[in-house]
């Protein structure tokens, strides 16, 4: 009896542990974080500055969340600047009061206050990334976010040992905001960066930056999951580990079909998951990062080092370096992207809209607009279908929310007004680029075709665009001008990529497709910040739908005031 009793209470126990393993997997998690900006003294390159971060750190902390918790991310800002702050890639459902872009969703922080970012984390599992969504801030206030799928669901791919987080960004040694506003001032290009970064440091190819190198541990036979984020603020970059190949699983939060590869590329705004293993000659090795440009356009050329290390390896054993591909390689650069393919599995499947509702065709367009007090009498602008965007003063989820008149039209063109050959012989002449803060009002639940077309006004040069509130579907691309007679045919409708930012190639052209289910405001621009600043931005209004769970839902109370 005395056996059985035993038994039973370990039964017992047991069951417990059950339901108590059920519960939890099953019930939200409420993820709180206190964010302070601030400014902290940071030394790079031999330079020693002031820059603003969160919670002193650069880069920012990561947020760690499950899908389906609820995030609560309290904002404090103690800086000079306003303040906000965009969860990159975060769908946001009925919800932009938290995505975060300035004066489009919100009225920036003011120094002294304070916001309390409220969303949920639904039906999204991945890496993804939060930044500063204001001037140029985001030049050092960024930070990941790590999105673990629901408890007991694993991953689509071999279980890793360990991760690691993988933050590509940009260091200038002068002062960012001093840097953009005299590049304004001027109506020139700003100056680039000083150094690509690898978690914030340059590595030791840059002078006083030995202690500046980020370096991660691996055990021989072991596999890692490398989370790679570019929160550059204007550099496409490629990536390799020296003698590692890289299997890539997961891009902006969406699985994809594994494949291998010597070398990523990845644009600013966009996450790459890369599996790692461990299998060479004990050693040190580099991971590298450097800058893609395939027009004769001058970028950061320099290469950005962190260490791979096998343990037990002693520091003075010199790092290999990779060789990452030459710095204009198209061929690499479209081979890379033709290869990722959505996952389309039966559990993650991709639901791409076969009928299109409503067809967009933006064209990319550079210009210069007359400027008396400029160095050459003219100022660089940007700008889709051959209209510049002008930032409000009110944000536009407000205008919209609250019915307030003259803050934004809503006549975008769905196409270029002037027609021409886009991508031919380089053009100088200036199409009287529009000004104005026009959007585009899209039906709720109505499906949506966008061809973003690269033209050569100016000179041609690839842009990654960023959908706010949204994934899309790449059904197509290709180099030169889209042919709507033959091109659609060629489209993927099967298993093409999903993601949130996506490439437009150099003189070429990109097609997406999604389903317009989210009600709100959201921002569309290039995450080139030197092309948003000069305008290369729009916003789609999405209208409420007929149900109650189809409409935007009331703002916060603490909603910052402009």
């Amino acid at each position: 009896m005395a056996s059985l009793g035993c038994s039973m209470s370990v039964l017992t126990f047991l069951f417990f542990i059950f339901v108590g393993l059920m519960s939890s997997s099953s019930e939200a998690a409420i993820k709180r974080y206190q964010f302070d900006i601030q400014v902290t003294n940071v030394s790079r390159l031999c330079h020693a500055k002031p820059i603003v971060t969160v919670n002193g750190r650069f880069p920012g902390p990561t947020i760690y969340v499950r899908e389906g918790d609820r995030v609560m991310i309290n904002v404090t800002n103690h800086v000079q600047y306003n303040m906000s702050i965009h969860w990159h890639g975060l769908k946001q459902y009925r919800n932009g009061w938290a995505d975060g872009p300035a004066y489009i969703t919100q009225c920036p922080i003011q120094t002294g206050g304070s916001y309390t970012y409220d969303f949920n984390v639904t039906e999204q599992r991945g890496t993804l990334w939060w930044h500063a969504h204001i001037l140029w801030l985001r030049a050092t206030v960024y930070g990941a976010i790590v999105i673990m799928p629901k408890a007991g669901t694993p991953f689509p791919f071999p279980q890793p040992a360990r991760e690691f987080e993988i933050l590509l960004g940009e260091w200038w040694n002068n002062d960012v905001e001093e840097i953009e506003n005299q590049g304004n001032k001027m109506g020139l290009p700003p100056n680039m960066s000083d150094a690509h970064t690898i978690n914030g440091k340059p590595g030791p190819l840059f002078p006083c930056s030995e202690k500046h190198t980020f370096a991660m541990e691996v055990e021989q036979g072991k596999t890692y999951l490398l989370r790679i984020i570019n929160a550059a603020l204007n550099d496409e970059l490629f990536f390799a580990i020296a003698h590692h190949n890289l299997t890539v699983v997961e891009v902006d939060a969406v699985y994809t079909k594994p494949f291998t590869t010597r070398a990523i590329l990845i644009a600013p705004g966009q996450t790459t998951n890369v599996l790692v293993q461990a299998n060479q000659v004990a050693g040190r090795y580099f991971m590298a990062t450097k800058a893609f440009m395939d027009a004769p356009i001058p970028v950061d050329n320099k290469t950005a080092t962190a260490i791979l290390q096998y343990k037990g390896i002693p520091n003075t054993v010199l790092p290999v370096l990779p060789q990452l591909p030459a710095r204009n390689d198209t061929r690499f650069a479209l081979s890379y992207n033709k290869k990722l393919r959505s996952l389309n599995s039966t559990q993650y499947p991709a639901n791409v809209p076969l009928k299109v509702d409503r067809n967009l065709f933006y064209t990319i367009g550079l210009g210069q607009n007359a400027c008396p007090t400029c160095l050459n009498g003219t100022r660089l602008v940007a700008s889709l279908n051959n209209v510049s965007f002008v930032m409000p003063q009110t944000a536009l989820l407000q205008a919209h929310y609250f019915s307030i008149r003259g803050v934004f039209r809503t006549d975008f063109p769905d196409r270029p007004p002037s027609p021409f050959n886009f991508t031919g012989a380089p053009l100088t002449a200036n199409l009287a680029t529009l000004t104005g803060t026009r959007v585009s009002k899209i039906a709720f639940n109505s499906t949506v075709e966008l061809v973003l077309q690269d033209t050569n006004l100016l000179s041609v040069e690839s842009h990654p665009f960023h959908l706010h509130g949204y994934n899309f579907f790449v059904v197509g691309t290709g180099i030169g001008n889209f042919d709507p007679a033959k091109d659609p045919a060629k489209y993927n409708l099967v298993d093409p990529i999903e993601r949130n930012t996506v490439g437009v190639p150099t003189g070429g052209w990109t097609a997406i497709r999604f389903r317009a289910d989210n009600p709100g405001v959201w921002f569309m621009h290039c995450h080139l910040e030197v092309h948003t600043g000069w305008g290369l931005k729009t916003a789609f209004v999405v209208e409420n739908g007929q149900g109650q769970d189809q409409s935007v839902l009331p703002p916060p109370k603490d909603l910052p005031t402009c």
